[in-house]
Order: structure tokens, then C-alpha cells, then sequence
């Protein structure tokens, strides 16, 4: 034949050079010149591959192998390869030349014997044994266990170009014998997890693709070595290496033969790829999940038959989310008991990228699994509490979105049962956030044959006060809102019980930002019920607050919480106030008693002298203020005027003279009150006179001006002596408020003298004031110069010559005479006039 022709003709050329390469002696430029030879006349010549076949076959692979796996020179071991390389990809039987070339390359490849010592060579050899592989296919089976060997050990060997050919190798091997491979692919799963955290992100790529095929045609047990190694690349950072493991994992779902038996273990790798930041990553995941939904509905089509045909989509649905087909929803339900607990763990684990990735996948297996929820619930909220908690605010968003879908998936019966009975145990801030979640997610009407027992529990003391910490107390409220949001106008029948939680909230010790939050809570609440503002909230069930908020009054210590909370209602209330004076007015009578714990006493005396500050707007806005008055001075300021020994004690009767200054200024207590009551106060207010506390000096001197101005007149003797003898120490003050105050109480003192029956008994005293009063009319301060100049010119009418006397004795000891003159000057025009 002409093959044989031509092939007769090559082998001629080839015997010198062969003859040379066999000679024992024959040293290495005269090896590389015989393998250029052979170079020139097989290669660089047009021939068939029949004849490339006969002449590789008969004469070439044998002495070529030998060169590739012992010879000395590395350029020599290179031209030998490229020959083969040559012969392989050009002749036609490829296949004879297997039993002289795989020994060959285990030998140069494998420990202990061989190790090829340059990279390129290496790679060049493992190129060799895929391309063997590609074009021999099964007919490499016998050689099964050398090409293994081969591939254990360049899998791992240190240049990344060759583990990168390895990989394509094991995917050619087993795709050219699946039936052998089977049996030994467990061997290459080793090396192939040994490699798959590589650095360079192409190795790991390849790697992964690898690990695809050898399980896809190899043995399926494997899955369970590799999962957690796929699992780790799914937090790679780089997008391609994510792409090949959502590829692989989506095959597997596909083709795997035993994949029904790794449906739990898969569908979560696949799953947590809808979440990838690269798009190209989501798509690629929804679109082998949707193929594997709907090959699995084809291969369970009887069993589903029921739910094809009477199945009917929710009423209430997540806005904007599509929901996913029929297979896609049953495959999750089905697995969802096996995926749970794992990912449960995994949602609480120490390392935060791992917490994000489950509590993302939480949610989308939620969205799949719907009312089959249901059965899962104890671990769901056990693990959502926990997760709630999470420093790290991408695992609380999507374990609150998870939590949402409770609500809409859930019935409220089961779910709310649940998370108040935890709330039975110390509710967390967390138990509350799920609460609030499960709302949110929940349809309107199905919460409403609920509301009552919600507006209750979150209304309990144990819930709302059960903590004064500010994020428990912001979950509380945006509890209340979600509510507010959600069940819109039926709020109502719980209005009274919200409004204790946001009375409550409004009374922690607390920053001003999340007060004026509850207030814009409270506004939501009036507007849905159609108020014009939550005042009217107020109006609505002030008379229940104060009940709800006085049932203990009687043993309130300034620790207890009600304290704060009757300051808001009475405070925040506004006018409303004025409506509810019976319930308020006895609960400071109960709670001012003297024997009271002092501090509680301070901090409601505080809150009484506020609204007193505004009683118009506040405690009186109806006009009913004065029919408490008695009760207001007998039993509430009165007894706690009493000198007691203390800061405290002190600081009470600043504030209860403080209230009764209000009273009087806002002219609340009217000139006929004061005379009822005059007598009680009056030497409770002088004795005020000599406290501490500057503002109360201020008032108590005031006040006796105010008494002085409606009763004075009928004082008698001893009620004039004690009053001006305690004011005029006044004038010696270290305050000049209290100074200034005290000489005006001294006019109004002597214009009450000069009706008074008592004038002349008075005299003496009268004598000893103008001296007095001389002394500080040359006070360093002219403002008090000019006050006493005027409180003399009101006395200056009782005695005149007495005084101008007096005046004319120490006229010339003042530093500043003009003042004496002034004086003297009023009482001579005065007399003029008279």
C-alpha cells in the first residue's frame, strides 16, 4: 500500500539517528543532533497519518519514551516530548501507543521513583497524558490506576499551571470512562480538596469545575467530602470562582444520580448564591433553580397531582417578590426539617460573614417553605431571639425580614401564641423586634381577633416596665407603631393600653430623641382614630390613665416608675389635665403626707409647681382649680412647710413655697381664699424667710407682702411686731432679689399700719425701723437705696418729726446725703400739702 510505500521510505531516513540515540556511549549533542534529525524527517515533512501511525508504531515511541523518562539533558527529554506529542495528535491508532508511554509518564510523574525537575516539562507531560485521554477515551481504561497515581501527585505539584492541566485532565478522564472511573474517583477527591483554597483564583476555578465532573461521573458518596470545601468558596471574593461553584452544585441538582439523596445538603449551596452582589452570580442561580423545579415536578408529577391542580396562591404575598413555581416551593418543604437545624447553628456562629450568609438563606428557604412554616416554629424563633441580637446589622435586617414572612405565612393564632408565652420568661429587646416583624408581615385582618390580647400583653407591667434600657424601650415603641401601621382604624378598641406602653416609654429617664418619636407615635394613634391630634387621646382616657397609674400610690417610693409616668400624663396632657383634678389632686394628697418618703415628695412637688407655673393652660384650663384649693393648702402644702431637719426636707419647702407663689401670682387664690387660710400659713412663711435656699427667702418675702397688701390691716400687735422684725433681717440678705423683695413687703407693711388700729402701740418699733431702714438707705447698692428711699417715703406718714429727727441725727455719717435730703424733702412737701 502506499502507506507502507511512504512509511518504508521515512524509516530509511530515521535509522541512522535511531542507531545513534541507542548507542550506550553516545554523549548529549550527539543525542540532540539525532533527535533534530528525527524532527526534520517526521514532522517537518506532509504525511499522512497512516504513515505518521507506521513509523511512530514500528519505530519511534519506544526510543522516544525511553529519552522522555531518563535521558540527561533537558532539552533533549523537551524534543522527545514535542515528538510525541506530534505522532499522538497526527497518527491514527493512537491507542497502540498506551502500554510504552503511561509506565513511561507514572515514572517521570509519580513519587518515589520520578520527579521531573523543570516546570515546563512537567506541564508538557501532563498536557501529553490529557491529550492520550482525549483522543484514546475508554481504551485508556486498563492504565486506570497509573493515570490516578499521575494525577494525585501533579494535582499538588508547585507550579500553578500544572495543577491547572491536572484538573482538565480529571475532568477528560472521567469523561472517557465514566463505568471504570466510578470505581476510583474517590482517590482524586483528596488532593482536589488539598488545592481548592489554592491562591491564585484560576487554580481554584479549575479545581471546582474538576470536583464537578469526577463526582458527576465518578462516585456520588463523595458529595459529603467536598460540601463544606464548596461551601467556603461561596465566600470567595472572587465572583468567577462563585459563578463555578453555583455551576457545579446546579449540574449536580440536575444530573447527579444520587441527587434525591442530597437535596438537603445542595439545595442550601445553590440558595445562598441569590444573594450574590453579582447579578450575572443571581441569574445564573435562579435559572438552574428553576430547571430543577421543574424537572422535579415532571419526575413526581402523580404525587403533586393534587396540588397542580387545586392549588391557589396566597391572598397576601411580599410586594414586589415573585413567588417560586410549585417544585421549587415542595423541594424546600420537603428538606426544610434536614436544613433547619443546621442552619440555625449556623445563623449564631463566631464568624460574621457565615451569620450573614445563613440569615439571608433563612429568608429565601421562608419564602419557598410558606405555611409549612408552621411545624418549624420553636427553632425558628429560639434561633431569630438570638440572632436579633446580632452586633452585625445585615444579620438583624434579614432575620427581621425572615420574621416578616412568619407573619404573612403564619397563622397568628400559632405564631403570636408563641412569642407572648416567651414573653411570659424576661422578654428581650429581640423577643420584641420578632413581634414586631411577624406585624409587619401579617394582613390586617388576620390580626385583628388578636389585637385585644396584644394591646394587653405588651400593656403588662412585665413587658413595658420591665427594663428602663433605652433599646428595649425603641423596640417597645416601634412595636406599637407597626401595630398602629398595620391595623390602621381598628387600633382603637387597644387605644387606652397603647397609650399606656407610649405613657411608659415617654416616662423612662430617657433622651429627648425618642420622646419626640413616642409623640409622633401618639399623633398616629389619635389620626387613625380620627382625632385631630393625641391630646384628644388624653381627653379620651385621662380618668383611666390616672387609675391605672395611682392603683399603688399608697406605698410609692421615689424609685417607683408610676412616679414618672404620672408626671407625663399630668404634664403632657396639657389642658386635659383640668378634667381629671378629683383622681390627680388625691393622689398628691395621698402621696404628700409628711411621713412620705421625702425624695418621691420633692419630685411630685416639682411636677405641681410646673403646672402651677401655666395653671391656666394646664390644671385649670376648666376653672375647677379653685374648689380643690382648701384641700390644695391644708393637706398639701401646709403640713409640708413644717421645718424637718435635711437637704431634702429643704428642698421641698423651696418647692412648696414655690406652688403657693403660683397660686397666689396667678392670682388663683383670691384676697377671699387668702384670709381663710392666712392663718394656718403665715408663721410657716416667716419662718421660710430664714431657709437656705435663695428662691425660697424670694417667695416666702413675697408672699407676706401679698398677705400683708389683702389681711394686714387687721393684724394685731403681735403679728406686725413678728412680721417686720423677720423681714427687715431680710435687708442684711446676701441675695439683692431677696433685699429688693424684702423692702417692698416693708412698704406694704407700713401701709397697713396707717389705717391700723395699733398705730400708736406701735411707736417704739416704729423709731427702732427708721433707724434701721437709715442705715441701709446708704447701702453700697443703688438700686436698694432707691427701694428703702421708697419704703421710707410710705412710713415718713406715721411720724414724721420722729423720723425727720431720726434723719437729721445720722444724715451726716452717710457717705451718699442726697438720699437724707430726698427724704426730708418728701416729708416737708408733704406737710405742705397736708
Amino acid at each position: 500500500s502506499m502507506a507502507a510505500a511512504g512509511a518504508a521510505e521515512v524509516a530509511q531516513a530515521l535509522s541512522r539517528p535511531l542507531s545513534c540515540l541507542q548507542e550506550p556511549d553516545c554523549g548529549r549533542a550527539a543525542r540532540l543532533r539525532a533527535l533534530e534529525a528525527i524532527r526534520a524527517e517526521v514532522q517537518e515533512r506532509p504525511l499522512s497519518g497512516a504513515v505518521v501511525q507506521e513509523v511512530f508504531g514500528a519505530q519511534l515511541v519506544r526510543p522516544l519514551a525511553r529519552c522522555l523518562a531518563g535521558d540527561a539533558a533537558e532539552r533533549c527529554r523537551e524534543l522527545a516530548l514535542q515528538l510525541l506529542c506530534h505522532g499522538l495528535s497526527h497518527g491514527d491508532r493512537p491507542g497502540e501507543a498506551l502500554p510504552v508511554l503511561l509506565p513511561a509518564l507514572a515514572q517521570r510523574l509519580c513519587p518515589p521513583q520520578g520527579f521531573e525537575p523543570s516546570e515546563e516539562l512537567r506541564l508538557g507531560l501532563v498536557q501529553l497524558l490529557s491529550l492520550l485521554l482525549r483522543r484514546c477515551g475508554a481504551s485508556v481504561a486498563p492504565y486506570l490506576t497509573d493515570v490516578i497515581r499521575v494525577l494525585q501527585a501533579t494535582l499538588l505539584d508547585h507550579y500553578a499551571e500544572v495543577r491547572r492541566e491536572s484538573c482538565r485532565c480529571a475532568v477528560a478522564c472521567a469523561q472517557a470512562m465514566p463505568e471504570h472511573f466510578h470505581m476510583q474517583s474517590e482517590s482524586l477527591i483528596k488532593p482536589l480538596m488539598q488545592t481548592i483554597s489554592h491562591q491564585h483564583y484560576r487554580v481554584r476555578v479549575d479545581v471546582i469545575q474538576a470536583t464537578g465532573a469526577v463526582i458527576q461521573f465518578g462516585n456520588g458518596k463523595s458529595v459529603d467530602d467536598v460540601l463544606s470545601h464548596l461551601a467556603q468558596r461561596l465566600f470567595d471574593e472572587i465572583p468567577k470562582v462563585r459563578h463555578a461553584v453555583t455551576t457545579v452544585i446546579g449540574e449536580w441538582l440536575l444530573h447527579l444520580r444520587d441527587r434525591y439523596s442530597y437535596f438537603h445538603k445542595l439545595i442550601p449551596l445553590l440558595l445562598g448564591s441569590f444573594t450574590d452582589e453579582i447579578p450575572e452570580n443571581t441569574k445564573l442561580a435562579w435559572t438552574y433553580w428553576e430547571k430543577i423545579g421543574l424537572q422535579w415536578e415532571k419526575e413526581n408529577e402523580d404525587d403533586l397531582k393534587d396540588k397542580m391542580d387545586f392549588s391557589v396562591s396566597p391572598s397576601h404575598y411580599p410586594k414586589g417578590v415573585t413567588r417560586p413555581g410549585l417544585g421549587c416551593r415542595e423541594l424546600v418543604s420537603r428538606n426544610l426539617s434536614k436544613i433547619l437545624p443546621g442552619l440555625c447553628h449556623d445563623i449564631t456562629d463566631w464568624v460574621e460573614s457565615t451569620r450573614i450568609k445563613a440569615s439571608q438563606l433563612l429568608y429565601t428557604l421562608l419564602l419557598h417553605a410558606e405555611d409549612h412554616i408552621t411545624q418549624h416554629m420553636e427553632l425558628l424563633l429560639r434561633t431569630l431571639y438570638q440572632a436579633c441580637l446580632d452586633e452585625e446589622s445585615d444579620v438583624v435586617k434579614n432575620c427581621v425580614k425572615a420574621a416578616e414572612l412568619i407573619g404573612t405565612f403564619v397563622s397568628p393564632k400559632v405564631s403570636l401564641r408563641l412569642i407572648t408565652s416567651a414573653f411570659g420568661k424576661t422578654p428581650k429587646p429581640s423577643c420584641i423586634m420578632v413581634l414586631t416583624a411577624v406585624i409587619r408581615g401579617s394582613p390586617k385582618e388576620i390580626l385583628q381577633p388578636h389585637l385585644t390580647d396584644l394591646g394587653n400583653t405588651l400593656s403588662q407591667a412585665g413587658v413595658c416596665q420591665r427594663s428602663e434600657e433605652v433599646f428595649y424601650m425603641e423596640q417597645l415603641l416601634f412595636c406599637v407603631q407597626a401595630l398602629i401601621d398595620v391595623c390602621q382604624e381598628d387600633c382603637k378598641e387597644i387605644s387606652l393600653q397603647l397609650m399606656k406602653v407610649l405613657v411608659t416609654i415617654m416616662a423612662i429617664p430617657c433622651s429627648q430623641h425618642l420622646k419626640e418619636k413616642v409623640e409622633e407615635t401618639m399623633s398616629s394613634l389619635a389620626e387613625v382614630q380620627q382625632l385631630d391630634s393625641f391630646l384628644y387621646l388624653y381627653k379620651e382616657h385621662i380618668i383611666q390613665l390616672m387609675e391605672w397609674v395611682s392603683v399603688s400610690c399608697d406605698c410609692w417610693t421615689c424609685y417607683s416608675p408610676e412616679i414618672l409616668q404620672l408626671d407625663v400624663i399630668a404634664t403632657h396632657s396639657g389642658p386635659v389635665i383640668g378634667e381629671a383634678l378629683n383622681n390627680f389632686i388625691l393622689i398628691l394628697k395621698t402621696c404628700l403626707q409628711p411621713n412620705k418618703d421625702p425624695q418621691m415628695r420633692l419630685k411630685l412637688f416639682t411636677v405641681l409647681s410646673q403646672l402651677l407655673q401655666k395653671a391656666s393652660e394646664t390644671v385649670n384650663s376648666q376653672g375647677l382649680f379653685p374648689s380643690y384649693l382648701e384641700t390644695v393648702i391644708k393637706d398639701i402644702l401646709a403640713p409640708n412647710l413644717q421645718w424637718h431637719a435635711g437637704r431634702t426636707a429643704a428642698a421641698i419647702r423651696t418647692t412648696a413655697v414655690s406652688c403657693l407663689w403660683a397660686l397666689i401670682h396667678c392670682e388663683m387664690l383670691s384676697p377671699k381664699e387668702i384670709l381663710k387660710v392666712k392663718d394656718g400659713l403665715m408663721p410657716q412663711i416667716i419662718a421660710t424667710m430664714d431657709e437656705d435656699s435663695k428662691i425660697a427667702r424670694l417667695m416666702a418675702c413675697r408672699i407676706v407682702g401679698v398677705f400683708l397688701k389683702v389681711c394686714g390691716r387687721q393684724f394685731d400687735e403681735d403679728k406686725f411686731t413678728n412680721t417686720y422684725t423677720e423681714v427687715l433681717k431680710r435687708l442684711d440678705d446676701a441675695s439683692c432679689d431677696v433685699r429688693l423683695a424684702a423692702a417692698h413687703t416693708l412698704t406694704n407693711w407700713f401701709k397697713c399700719l396707717k389705717d391700723s388700729d395699733v398705730k400708736s402701740a406701735m411707736e417704739s418699733h416704729i423709731e427702732f425701723l427708721y433707724q434701721e431702714l437709715l442705715i441701709h438707705l446708704d447701702d453700697p447698692d443703688q438700686n436698694i437705696q432707691n427701694a428703702v428711699l421708697e419704703v421710707l417715703k410710705e412710713g415718713s406718714v406715721l411720724y414724721p418729726e420722729l423720723l425727720v429727727r431720726e434723719i437729721e441725727g445720722v444724715v451726716h455719717k452717710h457717705r451718699m446725703p442726697v438720699y437724707c435730703n430726698q427724704l426730708l424733702h418728701h416729708i416737708q412737701s408733704a406737710k405742705g400739702s397736708a
